[in-house]
């Protein structure tokens, strides 16, 4: 099992980082050791200082396919998640700056938050018409709508398959709208699909 990651695939993010608007979907991958165990509290590892929150809608992949058409992609998906893909912030700057990969800010070990339920896809009117939002301590942080991904779902999916071969049990991180921040010891966050709570971690 593995998991791809969409960077950079709502506008305002980019803005808020200050990163250039790209011309195809910023793909990374994080390893299976990257999920955070169900129930599990998040314990923020030492190498870096700045760890920040991304809230993503995330898509679980339900056979295995390669150089998917768009016009086909919704075949090979029927249940949609939520996540948090979990950045140490102050390391990726360091390695952007160097023209270094990403691995060590965005694939370290717990970085994947995954909600330990997902739901049909048959649930929604339109998957293109999601929203989704993440609270910290009960605040309101992250609020976003897959209408405002500059790549949609089934894109992605077509994208994706034209470099990696993807099989069942996949899953892809379709990318995180504005308002990522720091996370603190002792944050309780939570994440809702459509008012739904998905997932709830504390920091530890």
């Amino acid at each position: 099992m593995k998991i791809v990651c969409v960077g950079r695939n709502y506008a305002r993010h980019i803005a808020e980082l200050a990163n250039e608007k790209p011309k195809d979907p910023v793909l990374f991958m994080k390893p299976d050791t990257a999920i955070l165990p169900p129930r599990n509290p998040l314990y923020l590892p030492d190498f870096a200082k700045d760890f920040h929150y991304e809230v993503e809608v995330i898509i679980k992949i339900n056979k295995m396919g390669k150089h998917i058409a768009p016009e086909f992609a919704h075949r090979y998906y029927e249940e949609i998640g939520l996540g948090l893909d979990i950045t140490a912030r102050d390391l990726q700057s360091e390695l952007k700056a160097k023209g270094l990969p990403w691995e060590k800010a965005k694939a370290f070990d717990n970085s994947a938050v995954v909600s330990p339920k997902f739901v049909h896809k048959t649930q929604f009117k339109n998957l293109d018409e999601l929203h989704f939002h993440l609270t910290q301590n009960g605040q309101m942080v992250q609020q976003g709508h897959t209408a405002d991904m500059l790549w949609k779902i089934d894109e992605l999916i077509s994208y994706i398959s034209t470099f990696f071969t993807l099989k069942k049990g996949d899953l892809i991180f379709t990318g995180t709208p504005a308002g990522v921040g720091k996370m603190n010891l002792n944050d309780e966050f939570a994440g809702y699909l459509e008012d739904q709570e998905m997932f709830k971690i504390r920091v530890k």
